[in-house]
């Protein structure tokens, strides 16, 4: 009878050792978990989530984190979990292609503000040091200007941000010719206007904000040529402004280089070209011993950012027999199958094995706990999706 045993024993240990390494199936994937949006950890990711998705951004400005509007787990083994999450966010002052972390940015003032939300998915995995942002998509609306306008009447009042408006291309000329000739050294040209607005105060006065390059130009030339093209990156973002009373006129500039081209005195060379000798970083994978050369296409998330305007003007242009426009359409699915898809994330770990996460559709709002949304840095109705 032992005898017996022992074979059976053998053969199950057998049978076991010949089978293939165990799949993941939809079936075993957990149920999504509810979290409360104050969660101290939850707002650690919510952070590193908001981090990166800044990172990814090419234009517009840096956004800061105003709350966690809602937020959902979804355990996975040994890959970690992946968190779905819904940010409330801001508008800062950085302009994105400053690298600065957001919470190093000053908020806009009220009258100025834009705001919206986020959705991510984001992968966490401590033990392996993997924190991956998946996908992402935001929805972002300046405050109504008829609140502002009933609260602050005086308070600038925003104008599109191109030169088409005679005003606004003036206040540029104005404002870009006075750094130029405050220059010890380099000359610069404009790349665009990023904001724009005017409020009367002695008379009218304008205010804008626009990116600016190095210029071939020499300081003898600075005013004829710091309207024209050049191959040189965006180096740094201006702010200026041009005010007139009676036959005075008044011009103030501000410019902020962006960090990688910050000189140190009496080098004359950019450094913009110095960067590529540090290996390029995967910015939205952080794992342990690994520094790729370059970063795969699969380490870059899949998002984009979405401007509307004024939510009232949309109502107004929708008040004729349609439905009242939605304030943030938001959409981040990944999939439509309610049993999830699987994403290939084997990258973000060691080992020649395949890792699939499995993605499910985006949480509806109505299915978020009671502790979210989250308490807001800034509470005003103003600047809270509804």
């Amino acid at each position: 009878m032992g005898l017996l045993r022992c074979l059976v024993l053998c053969a199950l240990v057998a049978c076991f050792g010949a089978r293939s390494p165990p799949q993941q199936t939809f079936k075993d994937s957990p149920f999504l978990l509810s979290r409360g949006c104050n969660d101290s950890d939850v707002l650690s990711i919510a952070r590193f989530a908001l981090q990166d998705i800044n990172r990814d951004l090419k234009d517009g400005y840096v956004l800061s984190l105003n709350r966690v509007n809602d937020v959902s787990e979804h355990r996975q083994d040994h890959l970690g979990s992946l968190f779905y999450l819904t940010l409330d966010v801001l508008e800062t002052n950085c302009h994105v292609l400053s690298k600065k972390n957001w919470e190093d940015c000053e908020e806009r003032s009220f009258f100025q503000s834009v705001y919206g939300q986020c959705k991510a998915m984001f992968l966490v995995n401590k033990p392996r040091r993997v924190l991956y942002l998946a996908a992402y998509n935001c929805s972002l609306r300046p405050v109504s200007r008829r609140e502002i306008q009933s609260k602050c009447p005086d308070c600038p009042s925003p104008r599109p941000a191109n030169l088409s408006d005679p005003s606004i291309l003036e206040a540029v000329t104005e404002s870009l010719a006075k750094y130029n000739a405050e220059s010890t050294s380099k000359q610069y040209s404009l790349v665009k206007v990023t904001r724009a607005s005017s409020q009367w105060v002695y008379g009218p006065a304008y205010f804008v904000e626009y990116l600016i390059k190095e210029s071939p130009c020499t300081e003898s030339k600075a005013s004829s040529c710091s309207l024209q093209p050049s191959d040189s990156e965006p180096v740094g973002l201006c702010k200026g402004s041009l005010g007139r009373r009676d036959s005075e006129k008044f011009v103030s500039v501000t410019c902020d280089f962006f960090e990688s081209q910050v000189q140190a005195p009496g080098d004359e060379t950019s450094t913009a070209n110095k960067g590529s000798e540090k290996l390029p970083e995967v910015k939205e994978a952080k794992h342990k011993n690994t520094a790729p050369s370059t970063p795969s296409s699969e380490t870059v998330p899949r998002g984009s950012v979405q401007y509307l305007p004024d939510l009232d003007d949309e109502k107004a242009e929708d008040s004729k027999g349609k439905s009242a426009p939605e304030a943030f359409p938001l959409q981040l699915d990944l999939t439509a199958n309610s049993q999830g898809d699987t994403l290939d994330v084997s990258f973000l770990f060691m080992g020649p094995e395949e890792k699939k996460l499995v993605v499910l559709p985006f949480p509806h709002k109505e299915e978020h706990s009671a502790e979210c949304p989250g308490p807001a840095r800034d509470a005003r109705p103003l600047v809270l999706p509804p």
